[in-house]
């Protein structure tokens, strides 16, 4: 799969000296959702404007499917659909007119049935002769999103998509951005729903005080960085993990009624989980349990983790 974004050593310093992002290399894959994950201030914001071509950087380069997006603005930019987090809708205009101003913007000629299809595909259409104002928040959100597909571009840009929508409406959303993927559209976006880049992303980014702290596919990220859980419930409670099991990761929950086990799943080529060897002490020690389960640490537990190692 070809690169449609390269970022290469990009730094952004602003006139206070204050340094939001740091040497950022960044490669994203043409037809991939790819999540930007990191906490307020991170540098998430800047990096996006530099991209699009709003903010200047002051160290490095970007390349929009070959252009340079400072030396070569026009062509790159024509690339991008940026759907900012702000709602800043024209409020006495309507749906029609506004998306197709967005598509004249960028020297495209009319064609009312691209603006059709973009309408119907954002369940916008019964919705084109209506005045923004008389909108909800979660459909002027679409109709942000109609007018960066306006012009038909390659790379979408979401910041903060969801932001002040309801589940359901989230929901609908993510089955939009799904699709445009499949259409062949490069999606990057910003959230502070974890969910939301555990539901959707091929690969996930978290920044950090403006420096790109990794970069992995989902399922590979949560299985090297995701601990399991193994919680064993006991025929009888104990009042302190057995000495004979202090080598295990173990700890006490529900007033001792319960063992929770910890490990990573590829710790040793033996016995990758550990869990035969406990199992076996368990019943050299006499302790019996009638039910367990396991689960897996979210990619939210994840994130808290990364931001709390590099802060």
């Amino acid at each position: 799969m070809s690169d449609v974004i390269l970022v290469e050593g990009l730094g952004k310093t602003y006139a206070g000296g204050f340094q939001a992002l740091n040497d950022v290399d960044l490669a994203i894959r043409r037809g991939e959702i790819f999540a930007l994950l990191g906490p307020n201030g991170a540098g998430k914001t800047t990096l996006i404007s530099v991209i699009c071509g709003l903010v200047n950087p002051t160290a490095g380069r970007v390349l929009v499917d070959g252009f340079d997006s400072v030396r070569e603005f026009r062509e790159a930019r024509a690339r991008i659909g940026l759907v900012p987090q702000e709602l800043t809708n024209d409020a006495f205009v309507t749906v029609w007119d506004t998306v197709s101003f967005s598509r004249g913007l960028f020297g495209k000629p009319r064609d009312p049935v691209h603006i059709e299809r973009v309408l119907r595909s954002l369940s916008l259409w019964d919705k084109r002769h209506n005045r923004l104002m008389t909108l909800s928040g979660g459909m002027k959100r679409r109709v942000l999103i109609a007018k960066a597909l306006a012009h038909e571009p390659e790379i979408l840009f979401l910041d903060e998509p969801t932001a002040g929508v309801d589940v359901e409406l989230r929901r609908d959303m993510w089955e939009v951005v799904r699709g445009l993927r499949d259409n062949g559209v490069t999606i990057i976006l910003t959230t502070h729903y974890i969910e939301e880049a555990e539901e959707m992303a091929d690969r996930i980014g978290v920044i950090r005080r403006g420096e790109l702290v990794l970069v992995e596919e989902k399922h590979a990220l949560m299985r090297q960085l995701g601990r399991k859980e193994l919680t064993l419930h006991l025929r009888e409670p104990l009042e302190a993990v057995p000495a004979a099991l202090a080598h295990h990761d173990l700890s006490l929950a529900e007033e001792g009624h319960a063992l929770v086990y910890r490990y990573d799943a590829e710790a040793r080529d033996d016995d990758p989980t550990g869990i035969a060897e406990l199992l076996a002490d368990l019943e050299a020690t006499g302790i019996g349990f009638k039910d367990l389960h396991t689960r897996q640490s979210s990619l939210e537990e994840i994130f808290v983790s990364l931001v709390k190692e590099t802060a």
